[in-house]
């Protein structure tokens, strides 16, 4: 079977379920996601996996080892999306890993370890600006206080959970046993230029980048366009515009620095009224903890100087932080030699994108193979992995399986 074409096959599926018209997004306990879980666990199921979702909605398929007492092996990615996606972007981690065990399968093969391959309910954050949610739950660093979230429509986490099907107050029973797992491993475009640019079809992951994610909100005083003095106005979005350009500023004075200001809405949003509140993402990365931390503070010790000087209040919250990540070098090490077998050379790369394996390096050694994506583009409907680099991956993940096997 030529698997890497069932794999484009199946993301080309996955990208027709979407709760958008004309473009694919699929967020946190959605009916698109549903119907995602539903699809991929029937292709679990012929692939000779026992499948069930877990209390926040992560799908997880099970094939067992040759013996009960075997370890687990997790592999996987996750099957939300953000707004206007690509269709790469974590499926296509979801369908790598169950290619490879349909392979074990069809050739009636059992290994000292279990496979469990995991669709993660929540990676990217979309829907309450809270990532990680399927992963955090699994390694059980779950937060339960954002079960009180709510999202744009004032829906909260827990609501929404529940109408998906999830049990939000047994979220924290499915953490998984760490004794019990050998590690997490993960397919994931590079999203970035340096295997196009090496002409190589996938690299083996480093390191992936620690993050933080805050929503800050400039609260002013509506009033009338026509009738206010300028001297007199507390405008929370020319608050905002300034502290966004800040923020940019600041990123281009320190090396290896990313922040971005993604979402940004004005209320209450009719043009002839000043805008009374403002608010806006932040999301700031950094390789070294302690420089991402520091930003933070300088930004928001920023954001409070600049709602002085305007005449208004600033609220800061983080929603999100993970830490930066080194992956396990023994499991990285049997990714290298795969990769070599197949295309000569294992380039070493450095992920600034947050991973679910991030999460999941809380419990079990982690490791990541990237593959190619045309231009480097990501978070886009641009997004593309050929079919030839998808089975590179699939060839290189049969031996990476193998070899683990075989040092058992």
């Amino acid at each position: 079977m030529n698997f890497a074409h069932l794999v484009v096959q199946r993301l080309d599926a996955l990208a027709q379920i979407s709760e958008d018209e004309g473009g694919l997004t699929r967020s946190f306990a959605s009916p698109a996601m549903r119907r995602v879980n539903d699809l991929v666990g029937s292709w679990m199921r012929d692939a000779g996996m026992s499948v069930c979702t877990d209390a926040i909605g992560n799908l997880i398929g099970h094939y067992p080892a040759a013996t009960p007492a075997g370890k687990i092996l997790l592999l996987g990615s996750h099957l939300d999306t953000v707004r206007d996606a690509g269709k790469f972007d974590g499926p296509l981690g979801v369908l790598v890993a169950l290619a490879c065990v349909q392979f074990l399968n069809e050739t009636k093969t059992r290994l000292p370890f279990a496979i469990e391959v995991i669709g993660f309910a929540d990676e990217e954050g979309v829907r309450y600006q809270s990532t990680y949610l399927g992963s955090r739950a699994l390694a059980g660093t779950f937060n339960c206080e954002d079960l009180k979230r709510t999202d744009a429509r004032g829906v909260t986490m827990a609501e929404a959970l529940r109408e998906f099907g999830g049990t939000p107050d047994a979220i924290a029973a499915a953490r998984m046993d760490a004794s019990r797992l050998l590690g997490y491993v993960e397919v994931h475009i590079e999203q970035g230029p340096v295997l196009e640019q090496k002409n190589l079809a996938v690299g083996v992951v480093s390191a992936i980048t620690g993050q933080t994610r805050a929503r800050i909100a400039f609260v002013g005083e509506a009033g009338h366009a026509g009738t206010v003095p300028m001297n007199l106005r507390r405008d929370s979005l020319c608050a905002a515009a300034e502290f966004v350009l800040a923020i940019e500023e600041l990123a281009k004075d320190r090396s290896g620095l990313v922040a971005t200001v993604g979402e940004i809405t004005a209320m209450p949003g009719a043009g002839n009224v000043i805008p009374g509140q403002t608010k806006l993402s932040l999301d700031v990365r950094h390789p070294d903890d302690v420089t991402r931390s520091q930003t933070c503070d300088e930004l928001k010790l920023r954001a409070d100087e600049i709602a002085a000087g305007r005449s208004v209040i600033m609220n800061w919250e983080t929603v999100h932080e993970s830490a930066a990540v080194v992956c396990e070098r023994r499991l990285a090490l049997l990714l290298e030699n795969a990769t070599k077998c197949h295309q000569g050379e294992a380039p070493l790369l450095a992920s600034g994108a947050g991973h679910d394996a991030a999460a999941m390096a809380a419990i079990c050694p982690v490791a990541m193979l990237f593959v190619r994506c045309k231009g480097g583009v990501s978070h886009n409907p641009a997004e593309f992995a050929s079919e030839a680099d998808i089975g590179v991956a699939i060839e290189v993940m049969n031996d990476f399986v193998k070899s683990l096997a075989k040092s058992k």
